[in-house]
């Protein structure tokens, strides 16, 4: 498969622990245990999307993109400013891998990560319309808000998906 996809040359590339909603093209690399979450508003074509470390935030308000339950929030306050209803919004779930073979199910943070982000859509009544979690290979996000929304996965074990 090609490298660059139409549009991704011009994504705006999220780091770790940021967020951003708009219609534009937006991406982010290297999900390990982080967790990508994509909220897309198709009636608006307008999406929000959030590198997510870790599961809870216990206070911590200065990196709202970087915890599960900051991140859910602040992604729908904002996309609430462009009109969007959390009814009219639909989320993609995307990795949570275990990086490390020794970990302990009870420090799985990609584990912990996963669960975390579903069960605050699940507390918010929004619907996961696409998850792709777990396993232990990295992977890379690409999405296109515009219409009913692209999405492409790039794995580290070198494949690829399209939805």
């Amino acid at each position: 498969m090609e490298n660059n996809f139409f549009g991704e040359e011009t994504a705006v590339i999220l780091g770790m622990g940021e967020l951003t909603v708009g219609k534009c093209p937006m991406g982010t690399i290297g999900l390990g245990s982080c967790i990508a979450l994509i909220l897309h508003d198709r009636r608006k074509s307008l999406a929000g999307l959030a590198h997510i470390m870790l599961p809870e935030s216990r206070g911590n308000t200065d990196r709202p993109g970087k915890f599960a339950d900051t991140a859910l929030n602040a992604l729908l306050e904002e996309m609430e400013e462009f009109g969007s209803t959390k009814f009219s919004i639909a989320a993609i779930v995307v990795g949570g891998a275990s990086m490390f073979e020794y970990s302990a199910s009870s420090l799985n943070i990609g584990e912990r990560n996963a669960a975390a982000v579903k069960d605050l859509l699940n507390a918010q009544g929004i619907r996961i319309e696409h998850e792709e979690t777990g396993g232990k290979v990295g992977r890379s996000v690409y999405y296109w808000p515009e219409g009913k929304g692209r999405l492409i996965i790039k794995r580290a074990d070198g494949t690829c998906s399209a939805l």
